[in-house]
């Protein structure tokens, strides 16, 4: 990466700059905020280290003049010992991080890791996006959080492939829209993208809807009509709701993926498909597998690939950018001016729990436009439900986590940030990978923690801190 260190110390800005270029980066350095701000202006940057304390300049006046100047540009900011606030201050201004002196050159080597997996999923995603932006179908998919990122990228990834993809996640999280990405971002996204809702139909109209039939197959087929797979010929196929599938049509689904052909409902004549098929449920398939309801050998046909979509109460970044995302097209569609939220009724929707997903907070956001008879939307026009008796989290979507007192703050740091972790894995149920994504560090840094807190992957169920003398902190 390339990276600029501002620092007034010539000394640790040189012990700084060497271990950085043994690490294989590309550096540069400056003895003041002003000379640095030059050289962003100057030069293509990744990330900036800047001591808070300098001449001139400090180092939030710093960080706030990056940020205006070079936005993508990641800043750590370096403190003295004892100055916590300071480095709050400086997040607040749009630090990335904040580092304490004397530098520990591990968590300077952890910090440019993360910053480095971040900047890769970003670069990624960039080719998903731009497809995505063709089609006005996707407004509603987002990204503010790293858990959406996750699965942009991991979308973006397998587009390419032929591959069957199995999409998990609450009903309402979004799963047709990743799929319709998926196929946006194929080689086939010039074919046409079929879905059915296996739900939706009884046993005998879903087969003759996936597979077509026969004049005269049934009661009522007057003419022959062939199926969604055949309409998706070169396509994508996607089937919502697969784990409500029929045990008659499990069969016959699992024998069109094996042998890439279909016969009509009437007909004993086989029709050669090409389709890309992609699945969702909202089911766990496992226990429906376990309770005899799926086959265990067309799950494993359709599970090449998982993409599980996070509700929206583990991804509460993205409430914010979906909200105004949603006001955009309900005032455009209505030819209604509405400007945005007042602050109070964003911080209503921000802490709802949501259990219809993003379904509900469309439906919500809508419903405040059709009501509301100001420029700005406020409590009063949400839902009651959103208003009184309805599930929240406390402090803007932050569940409070208790820890015994500390004697100095490297305790009280390390106290903290096993707590945080812990807490993400007894919310996800031991999930590492889901923890990591809720908590914005990778599944690798979790282990590690775990590890060096002499805990294996069943020991943090019951490590949450939650008796003696405590500090709350949300």
């Amino acid at each position: 990466m390339r990276i600029l260190i501002i620092d007034d110390e010539p000394a640790q800005c040189e012990s700084l700059r060497g271990f950085l270029q043994h690490l294989g980066h590309s550096v540069v350095t400056a003895a003041d905020g002003q000379s640095g701000l030059q050289i962003v202006t100057q030069q293509a940057l990744d990330v900036v280290f800047t001591d808070f304390r300098m001449p001139g300049l400090d180092g939030v006046q710093v960080v706030e003049e990056i940020r205006k100047r070079a936005p993508l540009i990641k800043t750590i900011v370096i403190t003295a010992f004892g100055e916590i606030e300071l480095a709050v201050t400086a997040m607040k201004a749009g630090a990335y991080d904040f580092i304490t002196k004397p530098i520990d050159l591990d968590q300077v080597e952890l910090l440019l890791r993360r910053i480095a997996e971040h900047v890769q999923v970003l670069q990624e995603n960039r080719r998903l996006r731009e497809l995505l932006e063709r089609d006005a179908s996707f407004d509603s998919i987002v990204s503010a959080s790293p858990a959406m990122e996750h699965v942009l990228n991991l979308a973006a990834r397998v587009a390419d492939s032929a591959s069957s993809i199995l999409i998990c996640g609450e009903t309402g999280v979004g799963k047709e829209l990743v799929a319709r990405a998926i196929h946006m971002a194929s080689p086939r996204r010039d074919r046409p993208f079929v879905a059915v809702n296996c739900s939706a139909l009884n046993e005998h109209l879903l087969e003759s809807e996936l597979f077509g039939h026969e004049k005269g197959a049934f009661t009522g087929a007057i003419s022959s009509r062939i199926g969604r797979f055949e309409h998706a010929a070169g396509g994508t196929l996607f089937l919502d709701e697969i784990g409500d599938l029929p045990p008659s049509v499990q069969v016959k689904l699992l024998r069109a993926l094996q042998e890439k052909t279909i016969e009509r409902v009437g007909s004993n004549t086989p029709i050669t498909v090409d389709v890309r098929l992609i699945a969702a449920t909202h089911r766990n398939l496992t226990q429906e597998m376990a309770a005899g309801r799926f086959r265990e050998d067309l799950y494993y046909r359709l599970n090449v690939v998982t993409i599980w979509v996070p509700p929206l109460r583990e991804r509460r970044e993205d409430i914010p950018v979906l909200a105004h995302r949603f006001l955009e097209a309900c005032t455009r569609d209505r030819h209604k001016l509405v400007k945005g939220f007042t602050p109070e009724a964003m911080d209503i929707l921000t802490r709802y729990h949501y259990p219809g997903n993003v379904r509900e907070l469309q439906n919500a956001v809508e419903r405040a436009v059709l009501l509301t008879r100001t420029e700005y939307i406020q409590p009063c026009d949400l839902p009651e439900n959103f208003l009184v008796g309805g599930p929240y989290e406390p402090l803007a979507g932050h569940a409070a986590i208790t820890l015994p007192l500390a004697t100095n703050l490297p305790e009280a740091v390390e106290r903290l940030e096993k707590a945080i972790v812990l807490h993400a894995l007894k919310e996800t149920g031991g999930n590492q990978t889901r923890a990591a994504r809720r908590i914005g560090i990778s599944e690798k840094s979790v282990r590690d923690r775990l590890k060096k807190w002499g805990l294996s992957h069943d020991d943090h169920s019951s490590e949450v801190p939650d008796s003696g003398e405590k500090d709350r902190i949300h």
